[in-house]
């Protein structure tokens, strides 16, 4: 802070530059993460990316009961469920030290 409380400007521009490199970098390792959510005990498994981008889904032939389409559907939906709070968590782990920077910029709100 310079003298009446003013904040540095390009000392804010200095660390907001960076903030904006690390948030670069922390999303493009998340474009390349994958992730994988199950259900059923592993009979059902998807993979997404990081970024949310469904991958791939493997269904055992055991989950797959022609007289019991909607249990198959719902192992289905509970691995994205899986998958995408693993994502969360993953996003939650890579931007946070990004995210907890922005109250070092001395800025309201942040």
């Amino acid at each position: 802070m310079r003298p009446g409380g003013q904040p540095n400007l390009q000392q804010l521009m200095k660390q907001a530059q960076k903030m904006q490199e690390q948030l670069a970098e922390a999303q493009a390792e998340l474009a390349e993460a994958e992730v994988t959510g199950t259900a059923g005990g592993g009979l059902v498994t998807v993979t997404i990316s990081g970024s949310g981008e469904v991958r791939s889904v493997k269904i055992d032939p055991k989950a797959v009961d022609p007289d019991d389409v909607e249990t198959l559907e719902d192992l289905v939906l509970a691995a994205l469920h899986s998958a995408n709070d693993a994502v969360r968590k993953l996003t939650e782990q890579k931007m946070g030290p990004v995210a907890g920077g922005m109250g070092g910029l001395g800025l309201p709100g942040f």
